[in-house]
């Protein structure tokens, strides 16, 4: 009876893990969409543009991210309690605050632009290219925002398939649209961005088709006074709240990382780049596992199950464990020749002989970060997310100015295990108070 119970909690883990790893790993390729076909146009300036102008958009949207972990975790909740009406209302009142904040974008699109360029320094031409880029693509701000409210809720649903079919569909929109405006109508940059545009509203319609064919009976529960109650939009902003500041902490880590690296000249900068990819691979796949988190520990708190809760993190840290144990070990096998895949530049692979052991720590070191962020979302403990992410950083800018002048580059990869590390020990700590939560009246 106990395999059935574990084969069972493996199998709800993998059908949320799977569809959302697939979704997480069709997301860089819009951007590297882009800069294939403007890197056949003949001009550096182009893919330039297409950088700084992707870059922005990382950031800001990077920003808003909590209005897909904040419903994730709510809606997780509300369908573990079977609250029908609840679900409904976190869906609009999610899509209704990313259209909002979308609105505030728009508004301010010119002041945005002009603060990015006071900060980005590069060519005139690559400016101009990069600001028509930008004017195309910052009106698909309500499309994107109102869909990160979409794919929280799914995913709180219990349902990742369908953000996958949604990512699917905008990448093949993307292919399609940016290479019949760039290559038949010739719009080069603007091309690519319409293209971009258009998929971006691709996802948002397709993401309401999907709600209006198979939760169309859902509508019946819509009461719009209730959307916008006081205590619930009270909540509703403190979650988000915390997971925002917790953003803005991740957000200045990564990009110190980048800019410390950059300090250091080309070659570091490049080294630094290329086994950042190495992390960014795993953390694909951790992430998938995160939303497995998301989904089945908001279910099962709101069900007050707290066995079910236990059982979906121990199986849950299982495969954590296994896959940071498997990545070690591909990455010392394969990693140097995945870098060879990247760059020819001989001086590069020689120079990141010095730093390949740390990228090795790197899953060891990161799983149990991404594993108790799905968990912690789940039961929306945000405040307690926050509180980590905060030790983690200043532990991160404390050991890389401590150590700067001795280590060297060496330094900012020990603070960034460091402030991985970290992440999980003090989540780990923190996570007794969710199951402190789950008490059955």
């Amino acid at each position: 009876m106990t395999d059935k119970k574990q084969v069972t909690e493996n199998r709800r883990i993998l059908q949320i893990a799977i569809p959302s790893i697939i979704s997480n790993i069709t997301v860089p390729l819009l951007g590297l969409i882009d800069v294939t076909i403007v890197g056949h146009l003949g001009s550096p300036a182009y893919i330039g543009a297409i950088a700084v102008g992707g870059m922005l958009f990382n950031i800001i949207y990077w920003i808003f991210g909590f209005l897909r972990m904040g419903t994730s975790g709510m809606t997780s909740q509300a369908y573990g309690q079977h609250d029908l009406n609840e679900i409904t209302r976190l869906l609009l009142r999610s899509v209704g605050v990313g259209l909002l904040i979308a609105f505030c974008l728009l508004l301010l699109q010119y002041p945005i632009l002009h603060l990015a360029f006071t900060f980005i320094k590069t060519t005139s031409e690559v400016e101009q290219l990069a600001t028509t880029y930008f004017y195309i693509c910052i009106w698909g701000a309500p499309a994107t925002l109102g869909l990160y409210g979409f794919a929280g809720w799914f995913i709180g649903m219990q349902n990742s398939r369908f953000p996958m079919y949604i990512a699917i569909t905008q990448n093949i929109v993307n292919i399609v649209a940016s290479l019949c405006f760039v290559y038949l109508l010739d719009m080069q940059v603007a091309g690519v961005a319409a293209g971009t545009l258009i998929a971006q509203y691709a996802g948002f319609f397709m993401a309401l088709w999907l709600y209006m064919r198979y939760y169309h009976t859902l509508h019946k529960r819509i009461v719009w006074k209730e959307i916008i109650q006081r205590q619930a939009m009270y909540r509703f902003f403190q979650v988000n709240r915390d997971i925002f500041f917790r953003t803005l902490c991740l957000v200045m880590v990564t990009m110190f990382f980048t800019s410390a690296g950059a300090a250091q000249g080309e070659v570091v900068l490049a080294v630094n780049t290329l086994l950042m990819q190495l992390f960014t691979l795993f953390s694909y796949v951790m992430d998938g596992f995160a939303y497995a988190g998301e989904a089945l520990a908001g279910r099962y708190i709101g069900a007050k199950n707290q066995t079910g809760l236990r059982s979906t993190v121990h199986h849950l840290f299982y495969w954590g464990l296994g896959l940071s144990f498997l990545f070690t070990l591909l990455y010392s096998v394969g990693g140097k020749s995945f870098l060879g895949l990247l760059t020819n530049d001989i001086s590069v692979i020689a120079a990141s002989d010095s730093y390949f052991y740390w990228a090795l720590i790197i899953p060891l070191a990161g799983f149990s970060a991404f594993l108790w962020d799905g968990i912690f979302i789940g039961a929306t403990a945000t405040r307690q997310m926050l509180y980590s992410m905060l030790v983690a950083s200043a532990s991160f800018f404390g050991i890389y100015y401590g150590f700067h002048s001795l280590l060297g580059n060496h330094a900012l990869w020990l603070a960034f295990l460091v402030y991985l590390s970290l992440r999980g020990i003090v989540q780990t700590f923190l996570g007794r108070q969710i199951m402190r939560k789950v008490i059955v009246p």
